[in-house]
């Protein structure tokens, strides 16, 4: 009632002055509400309005605390535990190590290296540079790496034969890593689509990607690349039945250490075409929708990752990462396997491209974003930022 009042007296003394304004020929200053100070040769400013106070009346949503402090009752407050950066760690419900990172290498056999145009800071490399590579990850805690060939035209063909020979670029870079490096940890890729004349992760007849005759290739590939010294390996093919197949092969031939990460959520999807520009295995014809999964289904995942898990597979991998954290978080929520996702060359290349245009700050960014998947429940992260970020991570804590 009395705002209302103080209100209605306001607004009667500024038609005062504009009656006297007009009746005298003055002009009035007002420096304080009501209007005071006149003189002659002033301006009239407008009266200021009447100023609300949310600690008075009888429904305020504000009060006073003892010592005369506006004060909102209330017991909880979540920010609390956020006052300080020792607080914030203290609490912190999800962490990233070096530990969690897995660093993709491109190789090729060629002593230099060559940059991938869609891939800044990315490059091909030879079996010394491929080397310092693994050193400089090793360095600032970087303790997994997978390779990725980009194989010579002459050395494909439908049926991939390249792809188990003892002296192919794998194998040898495999075996050359192990020698200088053995506590890294060494995965490789298991599928065709490096060594396919038809650009394809299996053998093409008919036009028709076939699956069986597929997953013989895949076993002798992974066993090739266990009797390397590889110490994973990482079918990415999506053959149904690849996961049980390649365990029963390695273990016939003695490899039972050797762990195999299912690309158990693999989605046919458009963030792979820096990759393929890296390799050199874009599809010879169509697309890879028949055996890679939709990316409008998420409870699919699900039947991938039962029938992985029960094939023997020892991780399962969702790729694409940032656009499938929510299967990342399903798989996390169903099953009890270690869980990776792939920071894929599509994501990577978009958060490069940003930076160098100066539109993000790369660190804050990359590092944020590799902390999502960790939230969302990864336990293992392949990204092509892994060195970088973990050199990041490093200099916090120092």
């Amino acid at each position: 009632y009395l705002c209302s009042q103080m209100q209605k007296m306001a607004h009667k003394c500024l038609s005062l002055v504009s009656c006297l304004q007009v009746v005298f020929g003055l002009q009035f200053h007002s420096s304080r509400f009501l209007g005071t100070n006149i003189r002659l040769g002033a301006t009239v400013e407008k009266a200021t309005t009447f100023e609300y106070d949310p600690t008075l009346g009888e429904n305020a949503p504000l009060t006073k605390n003892n010592n005369g402090g506006v004060w909102f009752p209330q017991l909880s407050r979540p920010r609390r535990n956020r006052k300080s950066e020792a607080m914030r760690k203290m609490v912190a419900e999800t962490t990233l190590s070096a530990a969690n990172l897995m660093q993709p290498i491109f190789i090729h056999d060629k002593d230099e290296i060559v940059d991938i145009g869609s891939m800044p800071g990315q490059s091909r490399h030879g079996m010394n540079s491929m080397l310092d590579i693994v050193e400089k990850g090793l360095a600032v805690g970087v303790q997994s790496f997978i390779l990725f060939p980009k194989v010579e035209d002459d050395l494909k063909s439908n049926y991939g034969q390249e792809s188990y020979n003892m002296d192919g670029l794998v194998q040898r870079s495999v075996r050359a890593i192990k020698e200088k490096f053995p506590q890294a940890i060494i995965v490789t890729d298991i599928a065709l689509d490096p060594y396919s004349d038809q650009g394809h992760d299996g053998i093409v007849i008919d036009g028709k990607i076939v699956n069986d005759m597929t997953i013989q290739q895949l076993c002798k590939q992974a066993v090739s690349h266990a009797r390397a010294g590889a110490d994973i390996v990482a079918p990415s093919d999506m053959m149904d039945g690849r996961i049980a197949a390649i365990r029963m092969a390695l273990d016939a031939e003695g490899f039972t250490d050797v762990s195999i990460i299912a690309y158990t959520a693999k989605y046919a999807s458009a963030f792979y075409g820096p990759f393929r520009d890296a390799l050199d295995s874009h599809p010879g014809f169509g697309d890879k929708k028949t055996y890679q999964q939709d990316p409008a289904n998420g409870r699919e995942a699900l039947i991938e990752a039962a029938l992985d898990a029960s094939e023997g597979a020892d991780m399962l991998l969702v790729k694409p990462g940032m656009p499938y954290l929510d299967i990342i978080h399903r798989l996390r929520t169903a099953a009890d396997l270690p869980i990776a996702a792939y920071h894929v060359s599509g994501e990577y290349a978009m958060l490069k491209a940003a930076a160098l245009n100066g539109w993000i700050d790369e660190k804050a960014v990359v590092l944020e974003t590799l902390l999502c998947f960790r939230r969302a429940g990864a336990d293992v992260i392949l990204t092509y930022f892994a060195t970088q970020a973990a050199t990041w991570l490093k200099e916090d804590n120092n």
